[in-house]
């Protein structure tokens, strides 16, 4: 009988089981906590199901296969509106937080700085607003943050200053404003980290801030009581006779500084004043007219003119599809490209000018930014910021007889980067820009290897009838894809297939139209394809490229593969092909990523 009631308890038990499964663990909770106020548009996050035990197999959740804490949330692209729950700060194990391009608003939650072990925080294109919580200083760990293309304003916090493993910083396109603390690791960030902030100022932009007035801006304090014998004390006259010099002393001194406050600001106006639109400076003569966009050019006009008028044949540092491009070196060592306008256009030069003031409205870390125009009695000039490394076809094709060969992991860098910006021309900007001609010498590089797509617009703005039969003659055939060449009509898809030639280019270390294959009748495209069909994939890398990785190769390979299809509507957007990358190049197991990948972290 007793044998009985233990059987019965047992089958008991197990039906108990059967009908009521173990209980979601405390990380499961939270991120349902955390999934209750966001806006799941698309049903992305359809299977996080509280009847689970973990949520390690849910959308964008990755955990240790320890003890089931969930180390990553990888949720871009994903369409979510709403906010991000305080209750993020409950995932203490958390390593890696991806909610960029997404729709969220709301304030960053000071909560998240509970998540001690993250590493990589990614909330790049939402609507968030407030500022940076000054609480993210306490994530020691912290390697990357990307805040960039939000809402966010206010200071930034000198907290990040302590962030000392942080290697990638991004906080471009807000409305950050005052000066940027020069401390600790936001010492090591350029201007690049800050653009589109129009009212930062400080060391990393180059701007001075409106307090720097050259003199105290403290009175100086009265003489002390020391200074005074100790042992007499002054009469009553005299001490009215003091009074009335102190106070004599004191106006003086205050019209002192007003006077050297006027002539600090007249000197300094141009400089430290922080632009809001667009400023039309003077015009020296009738046939001379100079434009700088949003105040990036802190320069007398005259010095400005007087340095572009000087340029000459010893200046010339390339030439392009559009004109010569020179290096103009001001009075204070400050650096820029100008290109000469060799194309002519129709139309009037106000329209002309009001279009380019948009494209230099166009801020993006990944792009290179349009300071100003100038129209001379001869000639036509836009002005640019000076990249040091040059352009991508310089380092990949002209400089491999010097020894000097570009690593596979800043391949993959220039590639995710030349992603970003075109992306951001294309889905973000205002109004959405198509490239026209993406070509490795449009990419240009600065001194940390970041890439900067330059010329963005310029094809449309300078378009003539002919325009794209000069593209072609100008050597960039092999870019171009296959509609454009028959119809001469760009779109966002023509754009795709030429960074999709782009990747080829840094994968293979060959130009588009290499005389190796070109030979047979093929372009890049044509003579990878058949490489793949044959299963020749050592073939298809650069040989001179001894560090490359064949898994992450073959990966960007099938990115490019997608990109350069000759159908269109089959190719991916530009947001696609961004989101693919940063999941190859960007987001393996968090803890091998930052050991294999650092430099460009």
């Amino acid at each position: 009988m007793g044998l009985l009631i233990w059987i019965f308890k047992l089958v008991l038990l197990a039906t108990l089981f059967s009908i009521c499964p173990l209980a979601l663990n405390s990380d499961g909770i939270t991120l349902l906590e955390i999934k209750n106020v966001l806006n799941d548009t698309k049903n992305a996050l359809s299977n996080w199901r509280d009847t689970d035990e973990t949520p390690c197999l849910w959308t964008g959740i990755t955990c240790n296969s320890k003890d089931q804490s969930v180390i990553s949330i990888n949720l871009p692209y994903m369409q979510l509106g709403g906010i991000i729950s305080p209750s993020i700060g409950k995932l203490t194990k958390l390593q890696r937080l991806a909610l960029h391009q997404n729709s969220l608003h709301g304030f960053i939650p000071h909560e998240i700085s509970n998540c001690s072990e993250l590493k990589a925080l990614y909330l790049r294109a939402n609507y968030l607003q407030g500022g940076i919580p000054s609480e993210i200083g306490n994530l020691s760990s912290l390697t990357i943050l990307d805040l960039s293309s939000n809402s966010l304003k206010g200071a930034i916090p000198s907290s990040l200053g302590r962030l000392s493993r942080l290697r990638y910083m991004n906080l471009s396109t807000n409305f950050f404003s005052g000066e940027i603390p020069d401390f600790g690791s936001l010492s090591g960030f350029g201007s690049n980290s800050f653009i589109g902030n129009l009212d930062l100022c400080g060391r990393q932009v180059h701007k001075p801030c409106r307090t720097s007035l050259g003199f105290p801006a403290v009175l100086p304090h009265a003489a002390s009581d020391e200074a005074a014998p100790p042992s007499k004390r002054p009469s009553h006259s005299i001490k009215w006779l003091l009074i009335g010099a102190m106070s004599m002393l004191g106006v003086a001194l205050i019209v002192v500084l007003a006077f050297l406050w006027v002539w600090s600001l007249s000197k300094k106006e141009r400089a430290a004043k922080k632009y809001t639109e667009v400023k039309k400076q003077v015009e020296p003569d009738a046939g001379t007219k100079l434009i700088t966009f949003h105040g990036d050019l802190p320069y007398p006009s005259f010095e400005i003119i007087e340095k572009l008028e000087a340029l000459d044949e010893e200046d010339v540092v390339g030439s392009g599809g559009f004109g010569t491009v020179y290096r103009m070196v001001m009075n204070d060592c400050g650096t820029f490209a100008v290109k000469r306008i060799d194309r002519s256009r129709e139309g009037s030069d106000q329209v002309f000018e009001r279009e380019l003031e948009v494209l230099g409205s166009i801020k993006h870390i990944n792009l290179v930014n349009l300071r100003g125009y100038c129209r001379l009695p001869t000639s036509k000039l836009l002005i640019y910021d000076y990249l040091a490394m040059g352009s991508l076809d310089d380092l990949l094709h002209e400089q491999t007889n010097s020894g000097e060969v570009l690593s596979w992991s800043s391949r993959l860098k220039i590639a995710l980067g030349s992603a970003r910006g075109l992306a951001y021309l294309h889905h973000d900007c205002c109004p959405r820009v198509v490239h026209r001609d993406i070509k490795s010498s449009n990419i240009l590089l600065d001194e940390n290897m970041e890439p900067h797509v330059s010329d963005f617009g310029l094809a449309k703005l300078l378009k003539d009838e002919e325009a794209h039969v000069t593209t072609v003659v100008a050597g960039t055939f092999g870019y171009l894809a296959p509609e454009y060449l028959q119809s001469g009509r760009a779109t966002q898809k023509s754009d795709v297939y030429s960074f999709g030639v782009l990747l080829l280019e840094l994968v293979t270390g060959k130009r588009p139209t290499d005389p190796c294959f070109v030979q047979k009748g093929l372009n890049v495209v044509g003579w990878m394809n058949t490489l793949l069909r044959e299963n020749r994939l050592d073939d298809i890398l650069d040989r001179k490229c001894p560090d490359v990785d064949s898994e992450e190769a073959e990966a960007i390979l099938d990115i490019a593969s997608r990109c350069t299809d000759a159908d269109p509507d089959r190719r991916p957007s530009m947001n696609e092909v961004l989101q693919v990358l940063e999941q190859e190049v960007m987001s393996p197991c968090p803890s091998d990523f930052y050991e294999s990948h650092s430099d460009y972290c």
